[in-house]
């Protein structure tokens, strides 16, 4: 069993995460007066509409496009020496250490605490209408699922086949997807609890939000 207390002191010796932004297509790379140490901001909204910092700008064909910064944090190093230069895609130019927040702390420790079941293709996924009406009206911890459990729905190229469970027993802690979501493969469409210790995590993430300190 996976000790989720001392994985929560492994993140508090170290909570953050290094963002590196890299360049998206060919072009000439034009900074925007940054340097290490500098705040910046993420995007903001109630749908992250609003762009975070500019931190670049890229110019190819006399088409310039602004780089931002996906999240909130701290420079760390920035590529001073390619400024004025012509780059290729995929050049790291800037790195950005991210302090992590306690929904970032909760959803990192209940990927690696739960059973992750993942979409075994690229495709739509919904739930089975009977689940979904029990999501719905009681919420994901009412849904007790077990192997071989018609769970979801799955759309691609207009024709819809059913999608089985194959796991443990337990109660769906979290879910990763709305449905109709495009959801790649590999990707977790919910994570399981085995009831046994559904009492622990929740302590956990009890702890988390009540002990977790925000980082500016």
């Amino acid at each position: 069993m996976l000790n989720i207390k001392e994985l929560l002191e492994e993140i508090k010796a170290s909570p953050y995460e290094e963002v590196e932004i890299s360049v998206p297509h060919t072009g000439k790379i034009e900074f925007c007066n940054l340097k290490a140490g500098d705040k910046v901001s993420g995007p903001i909204g109630e749908w992250k509409e609003k762009p975070g910092t500019v931190l670049a700008k890229l110019t190819r064909e006399r088409n310039t496009k602004n780089i931002y910064a996906p999240e909130k944090g701290e420079i760390v190093s920035i590529r001073q020496d390619l400024e004025g230069q012509f780059v290729e895609a995929g050049e790291v130019l800037i790195k950005i250490r991210h302090f992590l927040s306690k929904e970032e702390v909760i959803h990192l420790i209940l990927k690696k605490a739960l059973f992750l079941f993942n979409s075994p293709e690229k495709a739509k996924y919904y739930f089975t209408p009977e689940i979904d009406t029990k999501i719905k009206g009681s919420g994901e911890r009412s849904v007790k699922v077990r192997d071989g459990l018609e769970l979801f729905i799955v759309s691609r190229m207009k024709r819809e086949t059913p999608l089985n469970y194959a796991g443990p027993e337990g109660l769906i802690y979290a879910v990763y997807f709305h449905n109709g979501d495009n959801v790649d493969a590999g990707q977790p469409l919910i994570g399981v609890c085995p009831a046994d210790q559904l009492k622990h995590i929740q302590e956990v993430v009890n702890r988390v939000q009540s002990e977790w300190e925000e980082r500016d």
